[in-house]
């Protein structure tokens, strides 16, 4: 399997307000995103796939 990097980018306006709806005082993975953005880049496991291969 090859690696396909994708940036997150932002959360469509739709998934934001269906998360608000059913969260309205949020909840700790929704927190977490606001507060400190993406974790993990895709580079930084680039190692460990091959550069050629299946997506």
């Amino acid at each position: 399997m090859s690696l396909q990097s994708q940036e997150l980018g932002t959360i469509p306006e739709d998934t934001a307000r269906v998360a608000c709806a059913c969260f309205p005082r949020g909840n700790v993975y929704m927190r977490m995103r606001d507060e400190l953005g993406v974790f993990y880049k895709d580079e930084a496991f680039a190692d460990l796939f091959t550069k050629r291969g299946q997506p």
